[in-house]
């Protein structure tokens, strides 16, 4: 008769499935997880303490390297914190706002292209990580014809934006959002109803409505539980109130309805970008900045600002002290950081091989955990 042991094993920080430098310290009964405990800090690079030393406007291109494959959302977030700081909000002109909504939401399409892209390869499915790339990098060709960079954007400014559009660029936004439907209906065609795909994602990391708003959860895995929440609606910014779209939901809170929902949100911001097109067509080209100073320097007091990025809601919490320049405290709530946490809770009872698939469902990017 033999005892039986558990046994701790690490599970990164180099695996390629860890989508980072995310090390996951395992307790394991054979393959079964008795205990997961996510290590944190490999990448940890002090930007909330960089942009205590720094101009505002020289903090938007270090917002890029938090959430790197969603940049254009990281700059929304940082400029609306200032300007509400300032208290220029009403002053963005439409044509700036409806500039920020467009590429906030091909952010959204991109951030969600690679998830799937990498979620599908890791489970096993190769096919898609082809497909996704395809779509991807006509998105990325939109960002680089509007601001010269692919990655890290830089592309929003205090105020507004940095520079119009470019002659043509809508036409080519017009093209890619007329064909990426069928895109998605391709996608579809090769997961949803796959048994290989259902059987590796259907009850995995069950997460019910009730523990995610214990976790603090956002975003898809939120709204994979169940639970209808998204900024864009519950706290509205820029022409978000004007546009119709819908808040896709889960019913069982796994792994599968995790995927599902991100499905439908590209679908959504496929829609949005539609309906933004002729409203930027109506309002006068070159009114994209409010008329502020160059010098900015916001009152004494604070503020918290959040807007939906594709993996949730991310925070800014900045500090003034009316006097200089640079922020006197910046703090970030970022939702992988955020969305992390449920992972023990989620890979407890689960084997070995679903840990890729939990990575995944959660849809981490490290630079935004470590920041």
């Amino acid at each position: 008769m033999f005892d039986v042991h558990e046994m701790e094993v690490n599970f990164g920080p180099q695996h390629p499935s860890t989508h980072g430098v995310l090390r996951v310290l395992l307790k394991i009964d054979g393959e079964r997880i008795v205990e997961a405990k996510p290590v944190i800090g490999y990448l940890h690079r002090g930007t909330e303490k960089l942009f205590e030393h720094m101009a505002y406007p020289q903090c938007i291109p270090h917002t890029d390297r938090m959430d790197y494959v969603a940049a254009a959302t990281n700059n929304l977030g940082f400029v609306e914190a200032v300007e509400k700081l300032m208290g220029i909000t009403g002053q963005i002109p439409r044509r700036a706002q409806l500039m920020r909504v467009m590429l906030s939401e091909l952010q959204r399409i991109s951030s969600h292209l690679l998830w799937l892209a990498t979620h599908a390869i890791d489970i096993g499915a190769m096919t898609p990580f082809f497909y996704c790339f395809r779509e991807r990098e006509e998105v990325l060709d939109l960002f680089e014809k509007y601001c010269g960079a692919r990655l890290t954007l830089n592309c929003m400014r205090i105020g507004g934006m940095p520079d119009d559009l470019p002659p043509g660029w809508l036409d080519e936004l017009e093209a890619f959002i007329g064909k990426f439907e069928a895109a998605v209906d391709e996608y579809e065609s090769l997961l949803t109803n796959n048994r290989i795909w259902k059987r590796r994602t259907v009850g995995i990391g069950v997460i019910s409505p009730e523990e995610a708003w214990d976790w603090g959860i956002t975003g898809p895995p939120l709204r994979g539980s169940g639970v209808e929440w998204d900024l864009r609606r519950a706290q509205p910014y820029e022409c978000y109130p004007e546009l119709d779209f819908e808040i896709p939901i889960g019913r069982n809170g796994d792994t599968y309805d995790r995927y599902l929902v991100r499905m439908i949100e590209m679908r959504q911001s496929r829609r949005i970008l539609e309906q933004c097109i002729p409203l930027i067509k109506a309002t006068p080209a070159g009114e994209i900045k409010a008329r502020i100073s160059r010098v900015i320097r916001p009152p004494e007091g604070e503020v918290y600002h959040s807007v939906e990025s594709p993996k949730g809601e991310l925070g800014y919490h900045i500090v003034s002290d009316g006097k200089t320049q640079n922020a006197y405290r910046c703090r970030v709530r970022p939702p992988s950081f955020v969305n992390l946490q449920a992972l023990p809770a989620m890979a407890k009872g689960h084997l070995v091989s679903d840990l890729v698939a939990l990575i995944g469902t959660i849809d981490i990017v490290l630079g935004e955990v470590d920041r």
